[in-house]
């Protein structure tokens, strides 16, 4: 049985459906939200309640920044929407944002092989979603540069540990592993 399957796409690539239709036919699965859910900012809301009610009723969800407690616990099918949420959220979190050099800080990078050794070691059947950054022009700010090379060498390090890995262009899947 294929345990990880990491989803890649571009924004609105259909990425997101994609990854849960890997899991229609688990009886449970356990959604990972792990972007925060602003207050302040409307649309951003509005997206989150469209993919809340989008997902089967007999699938729970927890909002969490620490993928790596539970890809560590025993549980249903995992579904982790979205890698790049949680990047831009642990970014955050460290203050990482103006870096002196676009450097990562060790507190970032940390949690970062915290994330991958578990997903290496995951007993479940897990299935992430992560954004594919990097294939335009090279951001014009430090906090994008940090941005895009920190998703970037993350979601090399997941795709080296996963048994699958799909990319979805314009909602077609592509099987690259």
């Amino acid at each position: 049985m294929t345990r990880r399957v990491l989803v890649l796409g571009g924004a609105r690539s259909g990425k997101s459906r994609f990854a849960e239709s890997l899991l229609a036919g688990e009886p449970s699965v356990e959604y990972v939200a792990t972007a925060p859910f602003p207050a302040d900012d409307a649309e951003w809301s509005a997206r989150i309640r469209a993919h809340q009610q989008q997902r089967p009723p007999e699938w729970q969800t927890v909002e969490t920044g620490d993928i790596a407690a539970v890809l560590r616990s025993a549980g249903p099918a995992v579904l982790v929407d979205s890698i790049t949420a949680w990047v831009a959220r642990v970014l955050d979190e460290c203050s990482a944002w103006d870096a002196p050099g676009a450097a990562l800080p060790a507190a970032y990078s940390e949690r970062a092989q915290e994330l991958c050794a578990q997903w290496a070691s995951t007993p479940r059947h897990a299935v992430a979603v992560s954004d594919e950054v990097g294939g335009g022009v090279v951001p014009a700010s430090t906090s994008g540069r940090i941005f895009r090379d920190a998703l970037g060498l993350l979601n090399q390090q997941l795709a080296a540990a996963a048994d699958e890995v799909h990319l979805v262009v314009a909602g077609i899947p592509l099987r690259l592993r």
